[in-house]
């Protein structure tokens, strides 16, 4: 809110010294961390879209330093508990009328596009090099057929299993 408040302010100031500035603009909230996460619901009330920064959030949540190599290992893109936190705020967002992006590894990543996708993740950001793969990847995925897996996808408890999983019923 106070945010909003302070871009509001100076998009006045704008106004009033003459610079032309547009009526109409998003103002979104990056998710990093765990408490944003659980409560995307709130969130998604005062933002117009939500990012789901995935680095930042598998380390946190995981307790995972990427950076470190004695510990690296840690860090899971397909840790059950990221993919429930994921979901949690599509689901939350899309509740209140809202849009939700992804950026970091994980947008690109082969593994995760799918259950992203069927989880309804409305856009994926990535770094230019992953973007053809990427687009070639979601043109070959049916949201409906993919989604009819999500049941079973949640039921696994480690991030090896999801991994295996999604190599053996969705990707072609």
């Amino acid at each position: 809110r106070q945010a909003k408040a302070l871009l509001l302010e100076e998009k006045q100031k704008l106004i009033d010294g003459g610079t032309p500035v547009s009526e109409t603009f998003e103002v979104g909230m990056m998710v990093e961390i765990p408490s944003a996460a659980v409560i995307a619901d709130l969130f998604s009330q005062e933002a117009d879209f939500l990012s789901i920064g995935t680095n930042d959030l598998i380390q946190y949540t995981l307790a995972a330093d990427r950076m470190n190599e004695k510990i690296s290992y840690l860090y899971q893109p397909y840790h059950p508990a990221i993919i429930r936190l994921i979901k949690n705020v599509i689901e939350a967002a899309h509740k209140n009328g809202k849009w939700v992006g992804m950026c970091g590894e994980m947008a690109g990543d082969e593994i995760a596009i799918p259950i992203l996708l069927a989880l309804g993740l409305d856009e994926f950001s990535m770094s230019a090099p992953a973007i053809l793969n990427t687009r070639a990847q979601i043109a070959n995925l049916s949201k409906k057929e993919i989604a009819v897996h999500l049941e079973e996808i949640f039921t696994l408890t480690t991030a090896d299993e999801v991994k295996e999983y999604v190599k053996k019923h969705l990707l072609k």
